[in-house]
């Protein structure tokens, strides 16, 4: 790994399970994770040196947010979350999940094969009523799609009054090329400053371990488009993975290797974050 990370480095896509008897699964379920609660992520955050991170509601968990508050609570200046849920949310329960450290809604247009690829999500049609309220506290959406999918969607999003984060540069296998329509259409947005990306995730493209080689095109496309609009995340614990995980060091030593010059890591791992989840920027 390439020096020690900048001060206010934010892990932007993680994820807390159980303890299950405190915190039980959805049912149903498209995956069940081993408990990876919240005394195991605040540790990797000091083993990798990340100041901050980011907690994103898991689908294993549907629209029960109660784990990721949780853990928002016992840490409020170290941690924001990205919660899920549609239509059954009011104005009160938003500035209540505002106040606890949450600063978006995660939407789920995963689909293999015209289908969700996972159970629970929620959707972009049943979040956009919730958008000016979303606009009004200063929040975004994040979006879990196949960037194959992207370009369907584009009108809906042209709507949207939030930024909108693409996960995992857009979750698409990396046979298909970064010539791809649909990658095509993230990196105009990211260009554009209409779309942010998650740099992370390079193993869910198929990438081969333990440098995911494969990914690396991805990111560099997206890095040259426009790296004010993008952040990392180490997805811990790697649920579900699409290839395996040789370990989340392992991820974050790719991506500093990949994120040159070293004048990038700065907006992706904190001055980004620090805008988008609303914390407070370090000085340097």
């Amino acid at each position: 790994m390439s020096g020690a990370l900048p001060q206010g480095a934010c892990d932007c896509h993680c994820h807390v399970f159980g303890p299950a008897a405190r915190f039980p699964y959805a049912e149903p379920r498209s995956y069940t994770p081993g408990d990876a609660p919240f005394e195991a992520y605040l540790a990797l955050l000091d083993r990798l040196g990340f100041d901050r991170g980011v907690l994103v509601q898991p689908s294993a968990y549907g629209r029960d947010n109660r784990a990721m508050l949780d853990a928002l609570t016992r840490a409020p200046t170290r941690l924001r979350g990205v919660a899920v849920g549609g239509a059954e949310l009011d104005t009160p329960t938003l500035k209540l999940w505002h106040a606890a450290g949450v600063r978006g809604l995660r939407a789920n247009e995963f689909r293999r094969d015209g289908k969700p690829y996972y159970q629970n999500g929620v959707t972009l049609k049943e979040i956009e009523p919730l958008l000016p309220f979303m606009a009004d506290l200063g929040w975004h959406l994040q979006l879990w799609i196949d960037a194959r999918d992207l370009p369907e969607l584009l009108p809906a999003l042209a709507h949207v009054n939030v930024p909108v984060v693409v996960d995992h540069m857009g979750r698409m296998e990396h046979h298909h090329g970064t010539n791809h329509p649909g990658f095509q259409a993230l990196l105009r947005g990211v260009g554009e400053g209409r779309l942010w990306s998650k740099l992370s995730g390079t193993y869910r493209l198929g990438a081969t371990p333990p440098d995911y080689a494969e990914a690396w095109p991805f990111h560099a496309a997206l890095v040259a488009a426009n790296p004010h609009n993008l952040v990392w995340g180490t997805d811990w614990p790697h649920p579900r993975p699409e290839s395996p995980v040789s370990d989340t060091a392992r991820l974050l030593k790719v991506f500093l290797d990949w994120t040159t010059p070293d004048d990038h890591r700065q907006p992706i791992l904190v001055d980004n974050p620090s805008r988008l989840y609303d914390f407070q920027t370090p000085k340097r």
